[in-house]
């Protein structure tokens, strides 16, 4: 699974490093995984042997979660399946909102203060259904719920590092929005250094960005999906965590949070990390001309909606079945397009059906939880003190 190989590969990236021994937060103890990868056994062995202060443990199979769980301080969840060729992030909705299901009300049961780092995809659907699970647990913290958009981050300061020239270390672009497609945005305007780009430049770089995970699944011709970059984006996101918890001044990364910084319940912005998680969530800034019109998917998000709906009215139901987060149509609509037309008032938008569909499957999945088929299945996930096991 995508999910093992990147907590595998997060684990060689970076090892608990000095930042956990000396944190005074952060007290040393076990550092903790789940998973069934084969050879997961000798793996946990093979980490536990780096001279960190960190003790590594591994947990295997359901009967362990509790185990693997309690206590921890920050709780990472690469789980899923790998995307492939032809999919959307919105095809591993059915699978991974299971997993994500399952590992948060064991969080809710085990360690309800420790701070989530969500990376399952689709991320902008399964932070507010790991949402839901919390409230109705009773533990819900939005500062502690942290949707992972650190690769979007991660890739738009490597093609912008690229089209000027520059080390991608010295370049820092803010990447808003959410973490699909057209929902992605990378704010060009506010990239430092301060830079100019020329409208193609902007187009170039802006569709990159937000296709780099079809990029890495096409490259791999069916082999995987984007796990050594995300890896990468998990450790670099995790140890901003971290050093939050320590108690870190000035700890600022994206992330896809329960906001008011627009009219959605959640959106990715710039946040500031502490010892709760999120403790400020940062405005957009000034948006260009550009900027502000590729904001416009959010129209897809507030139309045609009851802001208080939490369920399908029976004449709703007789045009769109919700089964396992797909959108299907039945007798009364002949395409997607016609559907979104003629229920959600959508009509006039600037997407193509694709696009729409996959914005509305979200929004539908975020007013309407109670509806999303969701499923137990096994998970792997990252414990806190920094490192990963599969």
């Amino acid at each position: 699974m995508a999910s093992q190989r990147i907590a595998r590969i997060s684990a060689h990236l970076q090892p608990p490093n000095s930042q956990m021994e000396e944190s005074c937060v952060l007290k040393r103890t076990d550092c903790r995984a789940k998973g069934g990868a084969p050879g997961f056994k000798g793996v946990t062995a093979d980490i536990s042997h780096m001279d960190t202060g960190a003790v590594v443990r591994g947990f295997l199979g359901q009967p362990q979660l509790e185990s693997a769980l309690t206590g921890m301080d920050l709780v990472v969840i690469p789980a899923g399946v790998p995307r492939k060729p032809g999919m959307t992030r919105d095809d591993l909705f059915k699978i991974n909102a299971g997993i994500v299901r399952t590992l948060c009300e064991g969080v809710a049961k085990c360690c309800p203060n420790a701070i989530v780092n969500l990376i399952s995809n689709p991320v902008n659907s399964t932070v507010p259904i790991a949402a839901e699970v919390f409230k109705k647990a009773g533990t819900y913290d939005p500062k502690r719920l942290l949707g992972v958009t650190m690769l979007d981050v991660v890739r738009a300061n490597t093609f912008v590092a690229e089209v000027l020239g520059l080390d991608p270390r010295e370049v820092d672009v803010p990447v808003v929005g959410g973490h699909a497609g057209v929902t992605i945005l990378p704010l060009l305007s506010q990239a430092k250094p301060p830079s100019s780009f020329t409208p193609e430049e902007t187009e170039y770089l802006t569709k990159r960005i937000q296709d780099g995970g079809t990029e890495v699944v096409q490259a791999k011709a069916g082999a995987g999906s984007a796990t050594l970059s995300m890896a990468y984006a998990a450790v670099k996101f995790a140890d901003a965590c971290l050093r939050g918890l320590r108690g870190d001044a000035g700890v600022v990364e994206c992330a896809f949070v329960a906001s008011e910084v627009t009219e959605l319940p959640f959106f990715a912005t710039k946040v500031r990390l502490g010892r709760r998680g999120a403790e400020e969530v940062y405005q957009l800034g000034p948006l260009n001309e550009y900027e502000r019109r590729k904001m416009s998917w959010r129209k897809a998000f507030r139309r045609g909606f009851p802001s208080s709906g939490n369920s399908f009215s029976p004449s709703e139901a007789n045009y769109v079945k919700l089964m396992s987060g797909s959108l299907y149509l039945d007798r009364y609509a002949s395409s997607i397009s016609e559907i979104l037309k003629s229920i959600f008032y959508c009509g006039n938008m600037p997407f193509s059906p694709p696009e729409e569909s996959q914005m509305i499957n979200d929004m539908l999945r975020i007013t309407h939880p109670s509806l999303t088929g969701l499923r137990v299945a096994t998970i792997s996930l990252v414990s806190p003190y920094g490192t990963s096991i599969p």
